[in-house]
């Protein structure tokens, strides 16, 4: 008998995949926000330069890329208001997009790999908000 994967899986996969379209040269992270329930998909993003913009970075040197984040991408195009949305992202999130993601409302935030310094994490448990990391098998 297989074993069913977990929608949470899934959805890490799904944000990976979306990673792939990112233009950042230095880190590529996907994120996507859903219901509570995971039954609806209210936004993605990924990084990147703005709309019709150059698709590169402006530096290679951390925190000077130029590009917008992931997270940030995804809750602008993010038009439903839901205090419990779930968060998936392929990087724990920098400082300032957890700060956006306590704002938005989130509820909950998975993420498959840690950013180079755990600010985010220390601001979304600041937040109140429940913060899971997702292993998965390859």
């Amino acid at each position: 008998m297989s074993t069913r994967e977990s929608i949470e899986s899934v959805l890490m996969k799904f944000a990976l995949l979306l990673s792939t379209r990112s233009t950042c040269e230095r880190l590529k992270v996907g994120c996507i926000i859903t219901s509570n329930d995971f039954q609806k998909v209210y936004s993605y993003g990924y990084n990147g330069n703005a709309k019709g913009f150059y698709n590169g970075c402006d530096s290679n040197e951390p925190g000077k890329c130029g590009c917008i984040h992931a997270e940030a991408n995804a809750l602008i195009k993010c038009s439903i208001i839901d205090a419990q949305k779930i968060i998936f992202i392929t990087q724990s999130p920098c400082k300032m997009c957890a700060k956006m993601i306590v704002n938005s409302g989130a509820s909950h935030v998975y993420h498959f790999s840690n950013y180079r310094s755990d600010e985010g994490l220390e601001v979304l448990s600041r937040g109140n908000i429940k913060v899971s990391q997702i292993k998965l098998e390859t």
